[in-house]
């Protein structure tokens, strides 16, 4: 008796150990959800070209400056954003260009906020760590398979289905608030909830022939693998225990990413809302 307690004593002591210190151990990481920039309209979101802003514009400008000034309080260490790693020789010379004068802004948030903060900070590179997701076999077939009619069903789930009226899609405020306006509905923790429901209805449902998981298949692979490649790739960047990681990604990403962070036992989620304080 007194072994298996001593036993239990032992374990509880290496349990306790292991636990990370919040604020100490853990690496603090700030997730800036923001809208695509140069509304390249590639996702779930469309924004139709008369509601567009030109974040190029001198008021537009002013605003992101501010932006970056507010973010800089948080002083990241290491910037990722939603770039393939792929990319990463393209962003490093397009950065290096910029440090050096020599390179414009683009309208892109990586670009906008990115870099401009990265050289605020005297940060030397920004990490890409998008990915796709993968699809299950089967999925990845009738992908493939344009022409057949479970295919063109499929497609047809994503217009034509009865849950049309619980999607969650916050009216855009950029037009006539701003930026900033825009960043604070996207980042709001209850906003960021609600849009993962969108995943689990329509086209989620959807079943080629009865009781089957077509649909569940397809979200797994479409936004829940991709974002823990997302993830995974974050995870991948080299850090030191005293590093601040600021991630800058399409709000929708959220919905995800930040219940990773969250939950993890490397990292510390910190709140985006003091930084979008004017």
């Amino acid at each position: 008796m007194k072994k298996l307690f001593c036993k239990i004593v032992l374990l509880l002591g290496i349990s306790i150990l292991a636990l990370p210190v919040v604020g100490q151990d853990r690496i603090p990481v700030l997730t800036l959800g923001t809208f695509h920039f140069n509304f390249p309209n590639l996702d779930r979101v469309q924004v139709a070209e008369a509601d567009q802003i030109d974040v190029l514009m001198p008021k537009y400008q002013a605003e992101i400056g501010n932006l970056v000034t507010k973010l800089a309080e948080f002083k990241p260490t290491v910037i990722v954003i939603e770039r393939q790693p792929k990319m990463q020789n393209r962003i490093d010379s397009l950065y290096g260009l910029y440090l050096a004068g020599k390179y414009e802004l683009k309208r892109g948030e990586e670009e906008q906020i990115g870099f401009r903060l990265a050289k605020m900070m005297g940060i030397s590179k920004l990490y890409c760590v998008d990915e796709w997701g993968e699809h299950y076999t089967r999925i990845a077939d009738l992908m493939d398979r344009e022409d057949s009619e479970e295919y063109k069903g499929f497609e047809r789930s994503f217009e034509e289905h009865a849950d049309s009226a619980m999607v969650f899609d916050p009216e855009d405020v950029f037009k006539e608030k701003g930026i900033i306006a825009e960043l604070k509905v996207l980042n709001k923790r209850e906003n960021i909830q609600k849009s993962l429901g969108n995943y689990l209805i329509g086209p989620f449902k959807y079943e080629s022939s009865p009781y089957d998981y077509t649909g569940v298949d397809f979200e797994s692979g479409r936004w829940f693998n991709r974002n823990l490649r997302i993830f995974r790739n974050i995870q991948r960047v080299p850090v030191r225990s005293a590093d601040r990681i600021l991630v800058i990604f399409g709000a929708g990403h959220l919905n995800l990413l930040n219940y990773f962070f969250e939950c993890s036992p490397e990292y510390h989620l910190v709140d985006t809302s003091q930084y979008l304080e004017q």
